[in-house]
């Protein structure tokens, strides 16, 4: 789940010759990948912690995927003083803040388990997802700037292959550690109420100490990145003139349709991974435990890392706007397969959506900032923002799933996918505004 972040630096300080060097910075290179996988484990986390903390808490959907409201309302929140402060400080110490700060938020699971408190289990939600938002806007244009131009894009996809391997292995490993021992509401009722209190307790610490190791590997790894000399600044893009404002780039059609559709995009993406495990344990659909479930999830998002490798490759080769349409359709008739039928066909559709999920947020992004000249920047941050549609659309299909449960409640998904296979085809065209931004 790589975010392009709101800086977007120049290049071209850093390709004086134009070679095929890899990187002029190893060890940063090496730093930066470790940043973007961490940012992927813990992100793909809250898809196994969402059951986890429904079962302990006795939630409905609506108030379990609280925790998805929180997590990428931070990204709305939280991305433009992040952008000032990396400005201010570089991209070096831009990470080292990021991590701590997503170190303090993973320690806060530790009191929220220990006193069993939901508000406070969101709250280190939103203090960690802070920390990742700062690393998102410090580490992704601190990659591009790490050699030539020309191997900038290499760099930036070993980085995302990285943290989709993070979004793959959190769901695996977190569904062995925590969803291992989840009972299901008739076994829960049989208990006597000792028993109960006991179960709780124990569902409790099964988050404690997992966190708490992250916590201490986000420090240990500020500690690495602010120990190793690494080059603060490089050629980090000069602050806005202030004649331009977020209005002016939300005036722009071809930027407008494009925020709607990171929104969207978004929104479905982490939607589909916050329900999967519940969805994929229901007794028509997988009929498997919580911990089997999150294999799943990790095949999910596993696909997303497949097709990244694939859709590097057909990127080069056709329309990309055609791409991205003919990806968000196949995604939307899988997630209606999935709603239309039962037991296998219905698990295997919904986790095959992760697959062509991969080349949407580059596409629509490189897609939303293009001819923009002196807008670039403000539209970064725009589309950035706009990753508040994985808060919204999750808690939206919680709503519709108490209401009409939910197994219905993925048509939101298919309306999200349609959504863009209309900015594919049309709205990501350029219109003659956008040519002349004053």
């Amino acid at each position: 789940m790589a975010f392009a972040s709101a800086p977007q630096p120049s290049l071209a300080a850093n390709d004086s010759a134009g070679n095929g060097r890899f990187t002029d910075y190893p060890a940063a290179m090496a730093s930066c990948t470790l940043i973007f996988f961490m940012w992927g484990f813990l992100t793909s986390l809250n898809d196994v912690l969402i059951p986890h903390l429904k079962a302990l808490f006795t939630l409905d959907y609506s108030q379990a995927m609280l925790v998805q409201f929180v997590f990428f309302g931070a990204y709305f929140l939280m991305s433009l003083p992040a952008g000032k402060l990396v400005e201010r400080i570089g991209f070096k110490f831009g990470m080292v803040t990021g991590l701590l700060i997503a170190g303090i938020g993973a320690a806060m699971f530790w009191p929220a388990a220990q006193w069993r408190n939901y508000d406070l289990f969101l709250a280190a939600f939103f203090v960690l997802a802070t920390g990742i938002t700062v690393l998102q806007v410090a580490a992704n244009p601190y990659v591009g700037l790490l050699g030539p131009e020309r191997t900038a894009s290499s760099r930036l996809t070993l980085a995302q292959t990285l943290n989709s391997f993070g979004t793959t292995l959190g769901p695996k490993l977190g569904g062995m550690v925590i969803l291992g021992t989840i009972l299901g509401a008739d076994q829960l009722g049989k208990l006597s109420d000792a028993q109960l209190a006991a179960y709780h307790v124990q569902q409790a610490q099964l988050v404690q100490v997992p966190y708490l190791v992250l916590a201490a590997l986000l420090v240990l790894l500020a500690v690495f990145v602010w120990w190793v000399r690494l080059p603060s600044r490089l050629g980090q893009v000069a602050a806005d003139d202030g004649s331009h404002s977020l209005w002016d780039a939300l005036r722009v059609p071809h930027v407008a349709y494009a925020v709607l559709a990171i929104f969207c995009y978004v929104g479905a993406e982490v939607s589909i991974g916050s329900f999967l495990i519940s969805y994929l344990s229901q007794p028509e659909i997988g009929n498997i435990s919580e911990a089997h479930a999150a294999d799943y999830v990790a095949y999910y998002w596993g696909g997303a890392m497949l097709g990244r490798f694939v859709g590097t490759f057909l990127l080069a080769r056709f329309n990309p706007r055609q791409l991205l349409a003919l990806f968000a359709a196949i995604a939307g008739a899988l997630v209606l397969t999935s709603m239309l039928s039962h037991h296998a066909l219905a698990m295997y559709s919904i986790v095959a959506v992760g697959l062509f999920n991969s080349i949407m947020f580059p596409t629509i992004f490189a897609l939303g900032i293009e001819r923009l000249g002196p807008l670039t920047d403000k539209a970064s941050s725009l589309l950035v923002m706009a990753i508040v549609g994985g808060a919204v659309i999750p808690k939206l299909q919680g709503m519709l799933a108490d209401h009409i449960g939910i197994h219905p409640a993925f048509v939101l998904p298919v309306l999200c996918y349609a959504y863009i296979v209309f900015y594919g085809r049309r709205g990501s065209k350029i219109r003659e505004l956008a040519t002349s931004p004053k």
